[in-house]
């Protein structure tokens, strides 16, 4: 673990570790982000959710950073109030059907949605599991097809799944046996499992965001509480994590916080600001 001298970017989920329970950015929080960029250090949101969720929060509380959405898959410039598109990264058409296939052979009545930048489309059956706070959109108001986003309208970022009798871990646990090709599991604790592209990671999109701006992984904090940022925490010079995070990512951090509800993010981002100020 890095002293907090050097300390530059600070990465954060936001779900569980930067938003309280009700998910919303706390004042606090929104004074400890805004303090941070005062002084230079940037903070990094890092999430897996789609960018009109992203969006909102973002206008809520007024950052204008940069985000990491999809577990890795795209990244966004919230600078101008309006989340511009920085990169993508896709799965390609042939890997998101045979990871279909190959998933429902393995567990039968599985229910898909495919994601893109800026779509989203479920299968009938998995929107009848959903509710709001699954994917931040209303079941009814749902795209649906069985086939899922046309390559030609829009590629695939990220393929989710979820079974109706079987909880997501367990169905993490059987797909992660499987060991599936082209795709990158995941899973951030919410009722189905994640799928992006091979290598795609809330790390890998943070190490190229970092080498663009010159920093180095040493000089990078991740703050994290679920299986999805296991490889974003691994990469960074500093792991911090809530209280309230899962037991393997208490296990790896350098440091346990404060709980999300106690505002965690932002209190380690005060450390930072006065420790700046004091140079």
């Amino acid at each position: 673990m890095n002293s907090s001298e050097e300390v530059v970017v600070v990465a954060t989920d936001l779900d569980g570790t930067l938003l309280r329970s009700d998910r919303t950015v706390s004042a606090r929080t929104a004074a400890a982000m805004a303090a941070a960029d005062a002084v230079g250090i940037r903070v990094v949101w890092a999430s897996a959710r789609a960018r009109h969720s992203i969006h909102e929060l973002a206008a809520s509380c007024g950052f204008r950073g940069t985000a990491i959405g999809a577990n890795g898959a795209v990244v966004l410039d919230l600078a101008g109030g309006t989340p511009t598109i920085v990169s993508t990264r896709s799965v390609p058409a042939e890997i998101v059907a045979s990871v279909k296939t190959t998933v429902r052979s393995l567990v039968p009545g599985v229910a898909f949605a495919t994601v893109g930048a800026t779509r989203f489309v479920a299968e009938a059956r998995y929107a009848e599991l959903c509710v709001f706070a699954d994917h931040h959109r209303q079941p009814h108001e749902m795209e649906l097809s069985d086939h899922g986003l046309s390559v030609d309208v829009e590629p695939t970022v990220k393929i989710v799944a979820r079974h109706r009798d079987t909880t997501s871990e367990a169905l993490y646990e059987l797909v992660a046996a499987a060991g599936l090709g082209g795709v990158e599991l995941t899973h951030s604790g919410a009722p189905y499992i994640e799928m992006s592209a091979a290598g795609v990671s809330k790390a890998s999109a943070l190490q190229e965001l970092c080498e663009r701006w010159g920093v180095s992984g040493d000089s990078v904090a991740a703050v994290g509480d679920a299986r999805n940022d296991l490889p974003m925490l691994a990469w960074a010079g500093t792991a911090l994590c809530p209280s309230n995070a899962t037991e393997s990512v208490r296990a790896v951090a350098d440091r346990v916080l404060v709980s999300n509800d106690e505002d965690a993010v932002a209190r380690y981002l005060e450390e930072l600001t006065a420790s700046r100020a004091r140079q």
